[in-house]
């Protein structure tokens, strides 16, 4: 089989095979098939799409290159079950919702990525925590799962290796945003890790992939479908990203705010809704509740009872973290040399924030991305950031800049305020939850 004509079918709007996609599949995880073949496949879907039973196809193809993991050798008593967010910036739910899934019947195998471009990492994140071992081999991967209730880990080569290979070529390539090769990359991994459900965090706003309320129900109609054709059970929440979620941004500082939401000290209003929405269907789709309500209750009182903050710390401990982390969590995290205020340039309500214009200020921080190899300071980043809606002035500011230097923090307050409109009247009040969307 040729590769040439694989990229030809694409080309000419044609349906690909399962023979064809199976042997694409093979060169990418063999390497044998060369970048440039690969970046041409991925612009022609990327300009004429999949069908429904193409990107299913790919999806398991890619999902078998590599280790599939097997939960049944554990003996779990309850649903093998995951949350994937699409990406934003201050999204610091993983670290909430596994240890409340997990506090509430649910085994949390939770695989992460690394951060990218304006968007943050789960796994740089967690490594701000000392000791915190994100890559550890699979059997002590399972142990912690059992033992605890939930781990979250990095990406490992041995798990959808053909993805792996295939999302950095699109990534360099600007193919990143086609969503049959989104719904593919996701679910593979998913798949991978031995899911018997899967809860997707669809964002939609200026900080996310999906900028438009369209895009992400696309999106998410798109990985519902193509995970039921792999027996694979999912609910789709589609969430607002129009603004930092919570009141942190930047690695070490939302660990932070996820150990004061843990301990019931501060729970910031929107990522509150975030969080117990998307437990509560994660609750539901595993068939441990049946009503949406009763689901939400059940979460809260894993919160308020400190059963959750007991799931985080053990995990902590059984990955090489602090014994004592959540409860002092402030003399472990790295901290800023500085921490600056940063005011707008006018008093006013704040009715507009340009999210991604936020996360690249943590990348001129030095806690983003710009490449893969970048080296990050997790203890950089932003707090106390206002909310739409809030009143800021010159004694109320924006956000809080925690920096390396005096140069650094004066780049990342002129794109906050460059990302922040602030108005005389108060805007209107906006949803954080938009859909939520299932295959029922």
């Amino acid at each position: 089989m040729l590769v040439t004509d694989i990229i030809r079918t694409k080309r000419d709007g044609g349906e690909l095979s399962p023979e064809q996609i199976r042997f694409f599949v093979g060169g990418l995880s063999d390497g044998s098939i060369p970048a440039e073949q690969v970046s041409a496949l991925a612009m022609a879907v990327f300009f004429n799409s999949m069908t429904a039973e193409e990107a299913a196809r790919l999806t398991i193809a890619m999902s078998t290159s590599g280790t599939v993991l097997d939960w049944r050798a554990e003996n779990l008593d309850g649903p093998i079950v995951d949350k994937h967010s699409t990406g934003g910036v201050g999204d610091k739910v993983s670290f909430l919702l596994a240890p409340i899934a997990a506090a509430c019947g649910c085994y949390v195998p939770m695989i992460s990525g690394r951060g990218l471009g304006h968007t943050g990492g789960t796994t740089d994140k967690v490594e701000a925590i000392p000791g915190y071992n994100a890559t550890p081999d699979f059997s002590r991967f399972r142990k912690v799962v059992r033992d605890a209730g939930c781990a979250i880990i990095g990406q490992t080569e041995a798990l959808a290796p053909a993805d792996r290979r295939f999302y950095a070529i699109r990534d360099v390539t600007a193919t990143v945003e086609s969503i049959p090769l989104i719904t593919a990359s996701i679910l593979s991994k998913k798949i991978a890790a031995g899911l018997e459900a899967l809860v997707m965090d669809i964002k939609c706003g200026s900080g996310a992939f999906m900028p438009t309320l369209d895009k992400a129900r696309g999106l998410a109609k798109s990985i519902i479908s193509t995970a039921a054709s792999a027996n694979l059970k999912t609910h789709a929440l589609i969430t607002d990203m129009n603004e930092c979620l919570g009141s942190t941004a930047g690695n070490a500082l939302e660990i932070a705010e996820a150990m004061e939401f843990l301990r019931n000290d501060y729970r910031e209003t929107r990522l509150d809704e975030v969080v117990m929405s998307l437990c509560a269907e994660m609750l539901v789709v595993t068939g441990l509740e049946n009503n949406v309500n009763e689901a939400r209750r059940r979460a809260n009182d894993a919160v308020t009872s400190g059963t959750a903050a007991d799931v985080f710390g053990r995990m902590v401990r059984g990955l090489g973290g602090p014994a004592d982390f959540v409860s002092g969590y402030e003399r472990h995290l790295p901290q800023a040399k500085l921490v600056v205020a940063v005011f707008p340039e006018t008093p006013g309500y704040l009715v507009e924030m340009d999210a991604f214009r936020v996360g690249n200020a943590i990348i001129e921080l030095g806690g983003g991305r710009r490449k893969l190899d970048d080296r990050l300071d997790l203890s950089v980043g932003l707090s106390d950031v206002a909310a739409i809606g809030k009143r800021v002035d010159s004694e109320r500011p924006l956000a809080l800049i925690h920096a390396a230097s005096r140069e650094s923090a004066d780049r990342a307050a002129r794109l906050i305020r460059e990302a922040c409109k602030v108005s005389d009247a108060a805007p209107a009040p906006r949803p954080v939850i938009y859909e939520t969307i299932t295959a029922e």
